[in-house]
């Protein structure tokens, strides 16, 4: 194993500390935790307050997505693992200004068990909290962390629509309604060519051949649902945009935003072949998306391999939500 690290059992902690002391200006650590919140948080007075988490080893989720426009604070856990619900209930603390705490949780069973203690805990404060459970990845539907799908890149456009919704004063209940409004539009599928290695464990989570790839894998290391032999990248892409398509039934009629995202160990380069190939596909379907990103957004540290995220835009508003100007660490406008 080659990290550039210091101690295994301290990699969340330094990379946290390095974080907020980068972008002072943007974020700042929330005392005894390794959580962040605004920088600016004093500028939230009246507004529904916005926070993600979950383990690290996805960065820039989620901790990059902390600022104006976007989330209001999030909670790192340890590599892949979720962060307590002591941490997760100092966020919501922060994160509150009056009005309540809106909480996003990917659909892994450790987070949705801790998200919904700290929010017993917050309530008991008398903090308004209400959450969203997003299980974006079509892959499989039980995995080894999650009672049904898990959720993985589209996570970053809930985090982007809900953001703007409530930087423009959005009531809480309102913003649960975008949510439950938005979650069954986004739909997420991935492909490895190889596994991640967490530091503390000093070896990849499964084993690929060389000329080997996965396709459906978790953002943990979790199975997926084929493994065989690597393919050019528009092979690549037909069998992610047909799983897609399988679910959405896309058409020309309708409006899409689109998130090619790399899994942490993908150059870009072969991030916008692969966008190359997907824009072809799609135009054979008469679509053009309306909003699209290509980047690294929800890493699995680095493993090798991308995500191909789909949300249906089902009303005009969203596409105005995710286009909303923001100022975070990883989103550019």
């Amino acid at each position: 194993m080659k990290k550039i690290i210091n101690d295994p059992s301290q990699v969340v902690a330094e990379m946290v500390d390095g974080l907020v002391r980068s972008y002072p200006d943007i974020v700042e650590l929330i005392p005894e935790t390794e959580a962040v919140v605004r920088a600016d948080s004093d500028t939230m007075e009246g507004k529904v307050g916005l926070i993600s988490g979950g383990g690290s080893g996805h960065e820039p989720a989620h901790a990059g997505f902390v600022g104006k426009g976007m989330l209001s604070a999030a909670v790192c856990g340890q590599v892949f693992t979720s962060p307590t619900p002591d941490q997760i209930y100092e966020a919501i603390k922060a994160a509150d200004h009056g009005k309540g705490v809106f909480m996003v949780v990917k659909n892994y069973s450790g987070d949705v068990m801790n998200f919904d203690m700290a929010k017993d805990l917050a309530e008991m404060d008398d903090i308004r909290v209400k959450s969203i459970v997003v299980d974006d990845d079509i892959a499989v539907e039980n995995s080894l962390y999650t009672q049904g799908r898990r959720g993985v890149a589209g996570t970053i456009l809930m985090h982007k629509i809900l953001g703007a919704a409530a930087d423009q004063g959005a009531s809480l209940d309102e913003i649960a309604a975008l949510a439950q409004a938005v979650l069954p539009h986004i739909k997420t599928i991935g492909v490895a060519l190889n596994a991640a290695t967490v530091p503390e464990v000093g070896k990849p989570g499964f084993e690929l051949k060389e000329d080997e790839i996965e396709y459906g894998v978790g953002i943990h290391s979790e199975p997926g649902y084929r493994t065989e032999k690597i393919k050019p990248s528009n092979e690549l892409c037909q069998e992610l945009l047909g799983k897609l398509d399988s679910e959405l039934h896309l058409s020309e009629d309708k409006s899409y935003a689109v998130l090619v995202n790399g899994m942490g160990a993908t150059p870009l380069m072969e991030q916008y072949i692969f966008s190359h190939d997907l824009l072809n596909q799609l135009e054979e379907k008469g679509i053009k998306p309306d909003f699209m990103r290509v980047g690294n957004y929800m890493t699995s540290i680095d493993m090798a391999g991308l995500s191909l995220t789909i949300l249906e835009l089902a009303d005009e508003a969203w596409l105005d939500y995710l286009r909303y100007p923001v100022k975070t660490i990883a989103w550019n406008n």
